[in-house]
């Protein structure tokens, strides 16, 4: 055998053309599927070389997601998956979008065509219950963690720095003569909002400042459905919220009461998304650089299919959006600016 195997090897042994090989091996979609696994196998078998390395392209990557994640008026996943997509695309790699419905994610059930291994790699968007990631994981189909993570699971996560994020937050309160800040959010929900408050927690330390129990609110049901949210009896002069949504919906709860925004109260949010500028008013945030945490997630997926790869958290630095909803106690005047 030739110390290098080419494109015309493969096509010969299998008495196709060249051009069909060529397809097949740049992931294009229009060669049959029967055509496109004997390509494969025997480029598989013949040893040919992808770019340097002995294994199979990649073609397909199933991006797989929680209804809850897509049913309310959020468009952050649908945001977060179109940049997928596109760097996908780039690649000349089909993305294919699965939505688990509640009973299937709660019942383990997964789909049958990745029970089928009709995916080269899968990129799991938001987080979903241990158990049913560790049924994922017996499929051994390369996968990555997209906006969560786990510990004891030896799988690649990438993440916006929601710990650092809401810390540099919080430390910007702080700075505006704040000293009686809250915390909204469902703790037990996702480690990304546990990270937010973890990062509000750290900021208020570093001050010696407290925050008090009743100053740490409920926003949503295990499930994902919002809450009414209940405000404390003696309030403080800010809350950090885990997302601009619950923000919005803080803001409404605060005027309903009689409270100013930011006069008496303000509040800031996470994410920069479009319940920030749609408010009023508009809300102080985090902006998540969605294209780069897309970007990496596509690199991190592509790298972990390669052989003995060490399996890491990536962060993606958040930046601070100054807006209406935040109060400067030390002058008149909201942070803008």
């Amino acid at each position: 055998m030739k110390n290098k195997v080419s494109m015309q090897d493969i096509a010969d042994s299998l008495g196709v053309s060249k051009v069909t090989v060529s397809k097949v091996l740049r992931g294009k979609s229009d060669v049959s599927k029967n055509v496109r696994e004997k390509v494969l196998d025997t480029a598989e078998r013949l040893g040919y070389q992808y770019g340097g390395k002995s294994r199979r392209p990649v073609s397909k990557i199933t991006i797989l997601t929680a209804e809850h994640f897509f049913g309310g008026s959020d468009c952050f996943y649908v945001k977060l998956y179109r940049y997928l997509s596109e760097e996908l695309e780039k690649l000349h790699i089909d993305a294919i979008l699965t939505i688990l419905d509640r009973q299937s994610e709660q019942n383990g059930a997964v789909p049958e065509k990745l029970k089928n291994r009709e995916a080269d790699g899968i990129i799991v968007m938001g987080q979903m219950p241990r158990e049913y990631l560790e049924k994922l994981q017996e499929l051994q189909i390369p996968m990555v963690f997209l906006d969560f993570y786990y510990d004891g699971f030896n799988v690649t996560s990438v993440n916006t720095d929601n710990f650092f994020s809401a810390y540099e937050l919080t430390d910007r309160l702080i700075l505006f003569g704040h000293t009686k800040i809250g915390f909204v959010g469902n703790l037990n929900y996702t480690s990304s909002i546990q990270d937010r408050f973890l990062g509000t927690c750290k900021a208020l330390i570093e001050h010696h400042l407290p925050l008090r129990r009743e100053w740490v609110l409920n926003d949503r049901q295990s499930d994902g459905r919002y809450l009414d949210i209940r405000l404390p009896g003696t309030m403080p002069t800010a809350f950090v919220c885990n997302c601009d949504e619950v923000a919005g919906l803080l803001i409404r709860s605060l005027e309903q009461k009689g409270f100013r925004v930011p006069l008496d109260v303000s509040v800031a949010g996470f994410d920069d998304s479009v319940h920030a500028v749609k408010s009023d008013p508009q809300i102080t945030t985090v902006h998540v650089n969605l294209a780069e945490m897309a970007r990496l997630t596509v690199k991190a997926l592509l790298r972990d299919m390669g052989p003995g790869r060490q399996k890491n958290r990536i962060l993606s630095r958040g930046k601070i959006i100054s807006r209406e909803s935040v109060l400067d106690l030390r002058g008149s005047g909201s942070s803008r600016g």
